[in-house]
């Protein structure tokens, strides 16, 4: 559906991004994620057809933004940072007058925007002036208009920006509807961790480069070299039971202990430590809790672009 290949724009002697590849298929959920300068509303500007690349190739289901961007503007739906409504346009006048601008006429047209209100949850707001929406509904205003012509593809620049949290978790879930009806989506944000549980892969760009370009769980296991196992006693007096029984173990890197828990550091190259809550349990520690330390998708994102590890 959405094919980069060293894709580059570049002003004077300044790269905005440098040789970004990018293959997303239908139903793809991507998460575009780096700080703001980093090359992400270029990038999702060339796929829009809305800028020229200085050179490298852009694909939206097989159609070059070179030769095609006509054929390619009916497939995609692009939702910018910022857009403006129309003070005296109630929510329906506003759709229906971009649902008109797409060529949607007659009885399809009120039907192509009432089936769009429900989607974003906005029947309630149809005759409430748009200038009257509060921030979130005001997105999904945008996100509404954006559907309109039916596109396969949806560019949502910072959608989650200067949302509530209860604005945040409506967007979410709409995203994760959209991509449940087969569209591919490239969504950004520097909001790292509003992603992690919505995408189904993720690309971390700095300073117009693409460090990162995987699965969530996968940009996770790169960043860290060393499992982290974080282990709870039924009693806090065996913690220090649970360190001498550990710090000498030929997987274990080393361990540190907590007020409740200790963190058990393996070393890199071990993958499986099914053997260590035997060990444990044998010797009379009370296991209320064993499990892997969760890295989350920010300090991925701060390890990559600082081109440093985690302590792990």
């Amino acid at each position: 559906m959405i094919k980069t290949v060293d894709l580059t724009k570049k002003y004077g002697d300044a790269f905005a991004i440098r040789s970004i590849d990018l293959d997303l298929q239908a139903g793809d959920l991507f998460g575009f994620i780096g700080p703001n300068g980093a090359g992400k509303t270029t990038t999702m500007r060339i796929i829009a057809t809305l800028l020229e690349p200085s050179w490298g190739e852009a694909y939206v289901c097989d159609y070059s933004v070179h030769t095609a961007p006509k054929e390619i503007r009916r497939l995609v739906g692009y939702m910018p940072d910022f857009f403006g409504v129309y003070d005296d346009m109630t929510v329906v006048e506003y759709l229906e007058f971009f649902a008109a601008a797409y060529r949607i006429n007659g009885v399809d047209r009120r039907k192509r925007v009432d089936e769009m209100l429900e989607i974003v949850d906005l029947d309630f707001k149809r005759d409430a002036f748009a200038n009257t929406l509060s921030r979130g509904q005001t997105q999904r205003l945008g996100l509404a208009r954006t559907l309109l012509h039916d596109p396969q593809v949806l560019l949502l620049d910072e959608p989650l920006s200067g949302l509530d949290p209860r604005a945040r978790i409506e967007m979410r879930n709409l995203l994760r509807r959209l991509g449940e009806m087969g569209k591919t989506v490239i969504v950004s944000s520097h909001i790292l961790p509003e992603l992690a549980d919505v995408c189904n892969k993720v690309g971390i760009i700095d300073r117009g480069e693409l460090k990162q370009n995987a699965k969530v769980t996968e940009v996770i296991r790169m960043v860290r070299q060393h499992t982290v196992l974080v282990i709870q006693p039924g009693k806090r007096e065996q913690l220090e039971r649970i360190s001498q029984l550990l710090s000498g173990h030929e997987k274990v890197q080393g361990c540190e202990p907590g007020d409740d828990a200790i963190r058990v550091v393996l070393k890199q190259e071990v993958d499986d430590y099914s053997d260590l809550p035997k060990l444990l349990i044998e010797n009379g520690v009370d296991l209320k809790r064993f499990n892997e330390e969760e890295l989350d998708l920010e300090s991925a994102f701060m390890a990559l672009t600082k081109g440093t590890s985690t302590r792990m």
